[in-house]
C-alpha cells in the first residue's frame, strides 16, 4: 500500500512503458501479412489469427463481473470478454464440474481452496506480469505492514501460490506460480439504519440483540455466514474459538445452536444471498441491522436513505477474490488471458473498484486513475472536498463526508478473520443448512 501522491505514482509507473500489450495487439494483426510475404520465417503461426477474433469466457460472482470492464477490455486490448455472474456456491461447482465452459475464473480465495486442488485450472507464471510488483503485500505474505498479525481464516496468501507449473499443492511461501492474481477485496462489517436505531452500535453481538427482533438479517452463503456468526457468538462471550477460520465440530455445533435459538425466537427477518436482496431489505426498512457489503450500503444511501457501515470493536471480516486461468487455455487465447490479467492490475479497473467501495489489489496503479480528492476519501480516510461520484457518475457521498471506518490502513488493519473453508467444511455446511431450515 502506498500513499504517495499521484505525480510520484505516475513517475514510478512510467518506467515500464514497453509492454506485451502492444505486441499481442500488433503482432496478431500483422503476423499474417508478414508470414504470407515471406518477410518473416519461423514465426508462430498462431499469431496469424486476429486478436479481434479472440473471445474469453469469464464467470464469477456479480461483485466483480462488471460490464464496464468487458467494454474497456474491448477498447484497450481489442478482444471480447464474455462475463457470466453466478452466486458463490454455483461458482465453486462450475469451476470443478464444467472446466471446459470457461476460460477465466473470477473467484474468491475461500473458493480457490476448494477448487484449485481439482486440477481444472493452471498456475500462472508471475514473470509474465509486469504489474505483479504493485500487488498489495496482503496477497503475498498476508501482512498489511511488516508488524501486522495475520488474521484467522483462509487468508489469500495461504492459497495464493503453488510449487510449480503443474502443481495443485498450495505453497507455504510465495513462488513464481500463482493460483489467482488478486483483483478485489474488502473489510466487511454490519450495515445499520441509524435513523431507525435509537442507540449506538459498536459490537457484532448487536446483531442478536432482542431489541432488533424481526429486523435483523444475515447472509446465507455458508462459508461467509458462518464467519459472521462466529464474530457474533465470540462477541457475546458464548463461544471461545481456537481458530474461527478452522473450527472444530464442537465449535460449529455451539455456533449453529445459538443461531437456531435466535431464529426460533424471531430475530431474523430474512436471509439474503445477493447484493440486491441486501439493498432492498435495508432500503425498505424491513431490516435495520444486517450483514452487508460496503457498496450495498452506498447503494442504499444513493436512494436518499440513511445507512451506515458500522465499524465494530471486534474488527472486520475480510474477503478477497482474484482471476485465474482454465487448464485448457493455450496459444493466442492464453496470451490474451495473460494480457487481460496484467491490464487488470494496471490501474483503470482498480480505480473503478475503489469508487465502488472495494479495494484494488494494486493500489499504486489505481491511484493514477483517481483524483486527489477521490483517493483521499476512499483510501486515506480524509473528508471529501467535493461530491464523491460512483463509477457511473452518480453522487455517492456529499462534500464533507468521511468514509465509514476510515482509511485503508485502519479498515484492513482491523481484520479479525477472512472468509474460510474449514477442515470440517462438510459438517459446517450441513449444520448451516439446518439453521436456515429450522
Amino acid at each position: 500500500m502506498t500513499t504517495d501522491n499521484s505525480k510520484t505514482t505516475k513517475n514510478l509507473l512510467s518506467t515500464k512503458e514497453v509492454t506485451r500489450r502492444g505486441f499481442v495487439k500488433g503482432a496478431a494483426a500483422t503476423a499474417g501479412v508478414a508470414i504470407g510475404s515471406g518477410a518473416i520465417t519461423g514465426f508462430p503461426t498462431i499469431w496469424a489469427q486476429n486478436i479481434k477474433d479472440v473471445t474469453l469466457r469469464q464467470f464469477g460472482t456479480g461483485v466483480s463481473n462488471i460490464n464496464a470492464v468487458a467494454d474497456k477490455v474491448k477498447e484497450d486490448l481489442g478482444f471480447t470478454l464474455q462475463m457470466t455472474a453466478l452466486d458463490s456456491d454455483a461458482v465453486a461447482q462450475r469451476a470443478v464440474t464444467q472446466p471446459k465452459s470457461f476460460d477465466i475464473a473470477d473467484i474468491e480465495y475461500w473458493i480457490c481452496k476448494k477448487v484449485f486442488p481439482a486440477g481444472t485450472m493452471q498456475p500462472m507464471d508471475t514473470t509474465k506480469l509486469k504489474n505483479y510488483q504493485y500487488i498489495s503485500k496482503l496477497f503475498i505474505d498476508g501482512k498489511l505492514t511488516p508488524d501486522s498479525e495475520i488474521a484467522q481464516g483462509t487468508a489469500p496468501h495461504t492459497v495464493g501460490f503453488v510449487e510449480g507449473a503443474d502443481s495443485v499443492e498450495f505453497a507455504s511461501a510465495p513462488t513464481q506460480w500463482m493460483t489467482l492474481v488478486p483483483t478485489i477485496y474488502n473489510a466487511d462489517t454490519l450495515g445499520i439504519r441509524p435513523d431507525l436505531i435509537e442507540r449506538p452500535i459498536n459490537s457484532w453481538a448487536d446483531l442478536l440483540d432482542p431489541a432488533f427482533k424481526g429486523k435483523a438479517s444475515i447472509l446465507n452463503i455458508p462459508s461467509i455466514g458462518i464467519m459472521d456468526a462466529a464474530m457474533v457468538c465470540e462477541a457475546m462471550g458464548e463461544v471461545t474459538y481456537g481458530d474461527k477460520g478452522n473450527m472444530t465440530q464442537e465449535e460449529i455445533d455451539k455456533t449453529i445452536a445459538i443461531m437456531i435459538d435466535a431464529k426460533k425466537a424471531g430475530q431474523f427477518r430474512a436471509f439474503w444471498k445477493s447484493f440486491d436482496e441486501s439493498v432492498n431489505l435495508m432500503a425498505s426498512g424491513e431490516v435495520v441491522i444486517q450483514s452487508m457489503w460496503s457498496p450495498a450500503v452506498a447503494a442504499v444511501r444513493s436512494k436518499g436513505i440513511a445507512c451506515k457501515y458500522q465499524p465494530l470493536k471486534e474488527g472486520y471480516r475480510a474477503w478477497g477474490g482474484g482471476i485465474g486461468l482454465a487448464k485448457h487455455l493455450t496459444g493466442l487465447e492464453l496470451e490474451a488471458a495473460y494480457e487481460y490479467i496484467d491490464w487488470y492490475l494496471s490501474g483503470w479497473v482498480g480505480a473503478y473498484l475503489n469508487r465502488q467501495g472495494y479495494y484494488s489489489a494494486a493500489p499504486a496503479t489505481a491511484q493514477k486513475f483517481m483524483s486527489e480528492d477521490e483517493w483521499g476519501f476512499w483510501m486515506e480516510g480524509k473528508q471529501a472536498q467535493g461530491d464523491i461520484l460512483s463509477p457511473d457518475g452518480k453522487v455517492m457521498e456529499k462534500a464533507g463526508a468521511v468514509r465509514d471506518g476510515g482509511s485503508y490502513e485502519e479498515r484492513m488493519g482491523s481484520v479479525a478473520c477472512w472468509n474460510s473453508v474449514m477442515d470440517e467444511n462438510k459438517h459446517m455446511v450441513r449444520k448451516w443448512n439446518e439453521f436456515i431450515a429450522a
